[in-house]
């Protein structure tokens, strides 16, 4: 899955920026990374434009596993791309007042609805209620509002980084990235979220401060973010 959004919705994160910077490596415009993604897909694809010039989402369900099948849906305004299956689906249908066949990507736009409009109910609230395996990239249309979340152990994998007109896209293959982000390339830490509204948080340890580490030249990465303090938390447990 991919999502691309422009400047206006995403404030491309500064360490980013700053390691495609120092080290240049070829990027590619945010329309030629969509064209690529639906080329190379290995079954048939979509694209959705999210509003008129915010963003693009993309999906195809080729080669996905069946343990994290992809769901694209929109309901009022509310486009979601959503990959990877909740635990705990039934209660949360139950806690939203939700029909017995509302899906995954469905719950979480209903979720993402409660939240919005329940200020100023904590978006970690939202999110920390999710268990399972997943990434999900929504997008508001009514308000311009961006909100994307991976799970706390990173069972699905998101990478975000910058494209050459400074779009910030979101994927789940590294590899689409790597040709079109250079080294402003980055694994979405797991177990955060970001909206356009309040950055990039952590919904596991709210109230901890995410950093990023510069990473060495030889590798791929321009910048590994780390929640602070979360490693320690888990090493006492």
């Amino acid at each position: 899955m991919l999502g691309v959004f422009s400047g206006t919705v995403v404030v491309p994160p500064e360490e980013l920026v700053a390691a495609g910077s120092r080290t240049p490596s070829p990027k590619t415009r945010a329309g030629e990374l969509v064209e690529r993604f639906l080329r190379a897909a290995p079954a048939p694809a979509v694209s959705v434009k999210v509003g008129s010039d915010d963003g693009i989402l993309a999906y195809s369900h080729g080669g996905e596993s069946p343990f994290h099948p992809r769901s694209f849906a929109v309901k009022d305004d509310i486009f979601c791309l959503f990959e990877g299956v909740l635990d705990n689906l039934g209660s949360l249908r139950q806690h939203y007042g939700l029909s017995k066949n509302t899906t995954e990507v469905l719950l979480v736009i209903e979720a993402y609805k409660a939240l919005r409009d329940r200020a100023p109910y904590p978006p970690s609230h939202m999110v920390g209620h999710l268990s399972g395996s997943f990434a999900f990239i929504l997008f508001d249309r009514s308000t311009s509002t961006l909100f994307v979340a991976s799970d706390p152990d990173g069972r699905v994998p998101l990478y975000w980084g910058i494209t050459a007109d400074g779009y910030v896209a979101f994927a789940n293959d590294v590899n689409l990235l790597k040709g079109s982000c250079g080294k402003s390339l980055a694994s979405f830490p797991q177990g955060c979220f970001y909206s356009t509204n309040m950055g990039l948080k952590s919904y596991e340890n709210p109230k901890n401060k995410i950093t990023a580490i510069p990473a060495p030249e030889e590798e791929i990465w321009g910048a590994t973010f780390k929640v602070e303090g979360a490693a320690v938390f888990a090493s006492m447990h």
